[in-house]
């Protein structure tokens, strides 16, 4: 019998080339499956950082109360202050003789990750919650707000946080808002978040951040405006914004020794050469605020000692101010490996053993 090499030729290479594809689609489904594989691996462990993270921020939470109960428990220092370790600052001699000597609020390790903590008292604001009208408009002033709209922000923002069906003069309820685009209610509630005033009658987003927030040079702002106006199309140059100055939660009672110049400066009998004493006198011999030398205020009578106001105002001083603080924002940063979140909690100190976790979120 006569073979044809042509003949076998052909059916080894139409082999061939079946082979080949075989390998080519075991290939192209090996290298798929290694590639599903890897994604999974990758989820699974980005899924368990994110479980290692949030329990992270929470041992963040943990450990801030855990630096405020101390540092409440200390009886040398009866105040909450700049110079303290919870501030950011370098911590006075009760700390340095407490379990806080040595402890850092910037990457703490805590099992495989570390946590960065930055820990701020509400104190040192207005509740905008219990703010009155002399309240908001010297904010308002102080920022340099046009004169006509003095009552309607001052206005508009207690009709925002208080019950009633009938407006201020100058403010507003659901009538007004309802005739917007798109429409809304009038809180007539306190607010929980401050950026609530974003939706009151008069409020601008420059009012609420101010400028120097929206990239004007601070250098403009030396010495505070008259009010008496902006020409057509200017871009008004508020010195400090309303979040700057006001908190949606705190124990209404501002802390003098960790307010700003500004938030001093909306209290009663308090200018701006009284601010400045105040600040002067709790800063100490290098006369500026968070160093060792500071020398806080142990009550709010020592004031007296700036010798820049009469008594009565002191008397008043004692109703809205204090040396100690209640409220305090935490801000946590976890990281574990290339991952890292930022957390939020809102703590109230009652006392040095009770100190309540009243929000924590993330975004």
């Amino acid at each position: 019998m006569k073979i044809s090499p042509l003949k076998n030729n052909s059916r080894t290479g139409m082999a061939l080339i079946v082979v080949m594809i075989a390998i080519f689609v075991f290939s192209a489904l090996a290298a798929k499956f290694a590639l599903s594989m890897k994604v999974e691996m990758v989820l699974a462990q980005k899924a368990d950082d994110e479980q290692q993270l949030l329990w992270l921020g929470r041992s963040g939470v943990e450990y801030a109360r855990w630096v405020l109960s101390q540092s409440a428990s200390i009886p040398s220092e009866p105040y909450d202050s700049l110079n303290q370790l919870w501030a950011g600052g370098p911590g006075g001699l009760g700390e340095s003789n407490s379990p806080l000597s040595g402890v850092s609020l910037d990457n703490f390790p805590v099992g495989d990750g570390t946590i960065s903590i930055k820990i701020t008292d509400l104190e040192r604001k207005v509740n905008i919650n219990t703010a009155g009208s002399a309240t908001l408009q010297q904010a308002l002033t102080l920022m340099g707000v046009d004169a006509d709209s003095l009552s309607v922000v001052s206005d508009s923002i207690q009709d925002w946080v208080q019950p009633g069906n009938m407006p201020r003069i100058a403010g507003a309820k659901n009538d007004y808002y309802q005739s917007l685009s798109p429409p809304y209610y009038c809180k007539e509630a306190p607010m929980d978040d401050l950026s609530e005033l974003l939706l009151v009658k008069g409020v601008t987003p420059e009012m609420y951040w101010g400028s120097a927030a929206s990239g004007h040079s601070p250098a403009n702002f030396q010495h505070p405006k008259l009010g008496l106006g902006n020409a057509p199309g200017q871009v008004p140059d508020y010195p400090f914004g309303l979040a700057d100055v006001f908190t949606p939660v705190s124990s209404g009672r501002v802390n003098i020794n960790t307010a700003d110049v500004n938030v001093l400066q909306m209290l009663p009998g308090v200018d701006t050469n009284t601010a400045a004493a105040i600040i002067l006198q709790r800063a100490g011999p290098d006369g500026i605020d968070g160093t060792i030398d500071d020398t806080p205020f142990r009550n709010v009578g020592q004031i007296a000692a700036a010798g820049v106001l009469n008594p009565q105002a002191i008397a008043q001083l004692n109703n809205l101010c204090d040396v100690r603080s209640r409220t305090f924002e935490v801000h946590i940063t976890a990281h574990i490996g290339n991952s890292s979140r930022d957390f939020t909690a809102i703590l109230f100190r009652n006392t040095a053993t009770d100190i309540q976790v009243l929000r924590f979120y993330w975004k």
